[in-house]
């Protein structure tokens, strides 16, 4: 294993690195500018445009970095640039631009006053969440996990003159400040053991304290569990996600079931890998316990997810309910352990996070669609929705077969990739849940189903902007073609991502 390429800011031509995060966060400062000079009703739209073009410029830089033969990094082991980083970026950014582009003509100005400032509010949002996947420090991960809450706080609250908006939105700062003291909590843990911040020294310090510090390792790694489980809305911290989904734009909803949670798996999985992988030994075996940990943290919102959507009929709390169970499946990989046997954990959690995010972007669309509609938010909503807009139902069906995993979609290759990993690491009790709480998901997936097809619904047609209904089909056809030809997807994968180089680092020398 090779130690990293150590970056300095002061060669001009190192800054290139960096070229996907200094284009969105000089784009926002640009737009802020530009929402003041332009009138509001052109500006909505332009702000919009150069959003998405931002963010479309980060992602080209971002793959021209893909698949480098080495990892690098500023100020040693601060801020990284290698594959698992990059891979995650791209997933943020063609995100968010998918979740403004659907905006773009759909929302109405009671619901969101100021839609320039929802547009490049994303942009420090994404920001956040890219400096936390190229993290390889506490600090810089710290800085990272903030700029993406306190943005995400405010794109929760943009209703202001809506009470229920206000509420969620305070429920979640509330919430949200609490989950990151426990983080931070955590980390403090840490550096008193290591007397590091770097993450690699941390390794290093703690496989060669001999098991002095047993108990503060646990007590650390519990505390940043608890706080990044909020972030990622796995039960039992997952309280907030109904309330703040159904308070917050329907665009925001989206964003948080996606681009916040992807991050929060990307912290996640990099904390785990690099700090307690292969602590403890036969007598106290810290590592395996971790991962327990982990495996009961996945069941937990597996089963909690499934059962609570059940009794919803809100569709956005529904969703919220079918993220938290997401976020149980996406736990799968990060429970298991690299064995001879099985060693693509990092590519079955990626895979699915990709599928999930064309098939909950989607969700997300067509719901925008119906409520803006039908005028309610109540799944009653669909009623009809194959005789007023047969296309817009053909995709939302391929949609939610995809979400419930449903052979020949991109849901069901993610689901049995993960579920292949867990039996082939004899992990047989949580595959068993994976499987039972899939099949309870099919009941409220359905429901939404039968309303389109087998309910009579309002008889007026229904009317989408055009970014809406390309966004809808987009994400259909991409779910569809992620489970007829998974291949191309898993060999990209793999063919950029290094073990060695992108996630079971060694500190810079």
């Amino acid at each position: 294993m090779q130690p990293l390429q150590n970056l300095s800011f002061t060669d001009l031509a190192n800054w290139q690195y960096l070229l996907p995060e200094l284009t969105l966060a000089a784009a926002f400062l640009l737009l802020i500018v530009v929402d003041l000079l332009l009138p509001s009703p052109r500006g909505r739209s332009v702000i919009g445009a150069l959003s998405i073009g931002a963010l479309a410029l980060a992602a080209f830089f971002t793959a021209q970095q893909l698949g480098s033969d080495q990892a690098a990094a500023f100020i040693h082991n601060a801020y990284r640039i290698d594959d698992y980083a990059n891979l995650f970026k791209l997933i943020f950014l063609g995100s968010a631009a998918l979740l403004i582009f659907m905006s773009l003509g759909s929302l109405k100005k009671e619901e969101v006053p100021n839609q320039g400032e929802l547009y490049y509010l994303y942009l420090p949002a994404v920001l956040g969440a890219m400096v936390l996947a190229s993290s390889g420090e506490l600090i810089t991960l710290f800085v990272g996990l903030e700029l993406l809450s306190i943005s995400s706080f405010i794109l929760v609250g943009m209703r202001k003159n809506d009470s229920h908006s206000t509420e969620g939105a305070f429920k979640y700062v509330v919430l949200g400040g609490i989950s990151s003291a426990f983080v931070l909590y955590g980390m403090s843990f840490l550096y008193g053991i290591t007397g590091t911040t770097d993450i690699a020294l941390m390794r290093e310090s703690l496989l060669s304290s001999g098991g002095s510090f047993t108990a503060l390792i646990y007590v650390s790694f519990f505390l940043m569990l608890t706080g990044i489980g909020f972030k990622i809305a796995a039960a039992p911290f997952h309280s907030w996600a109904a309330d703040v989904y159904q308070a917050a734009p329907v665009p925001v909803a989206g964003f948080l079931s996606v681009v916040s949670k992807g991050a929060g798996f990307a912290l996640l999985f990099r904390l785990v890998y690099n700090i307690f992988y292969g602590l403890g030994d036969e007598a106290v075996p810290i590592h395996n316990d971790i991962f327990l940990a982990v495996s009961v943290l996945s069941a937990a919102a597996m089963i909690v997810g499934n059962t609570m959507a059940l009794r919803q009929r809100n569709v956005k709390r529904m969703l919220a309910f079918s993220g938290i169970a997401n976020s149980g499946y996406l736990l799968v990989p990060l429970s298991l352990q690299f064995t001879a046997v099985h060693f693509d954990i990092f590519s079955e959690m990626i895979y699915y996070l990709i599928a999930y995010a064309f098939m909950n972007i989607g969700a997300f669309a067509v719901f925008l669609a119906v409520s803006r509609s039908a005028g309610h938010e109540e799944v009653s909503g669909f009623a009809g929705l194959y005789y007023r807009s047969p296309s817009t139902a053909v995709a939302a069906v391929l949609l939610v077969l995809s979400l419930a995993g449903i052979p020949l979609t991109g849901g069901f290759i993610g689901k049995l990739y993960i579920l292949l990993g867990t039996m082939e690491s004899q992990v047989y009790w949580l595959g068993t849940v994976m499987l039972v709480t899939s099949v309870i998901s099919y009941y409220y997936y359905f429901s939404v189903v039968r309303q389109m097809f087998m309910r009579q619904g309002i008889e007026s047609s229904l009317t989408m902007a055009l970014p809406l209904r390309i966004t809808i089909w987009l994400c259909a056809a991409a779910s569809v073609a992620l489970g007829i030809l998974p291949g191309p997807v898993t060999r990209a994968i793999h063919s950029v991502f290094s073990l060695s180089y992108d996630l079971l680092y060694q500190a810079v020398s």
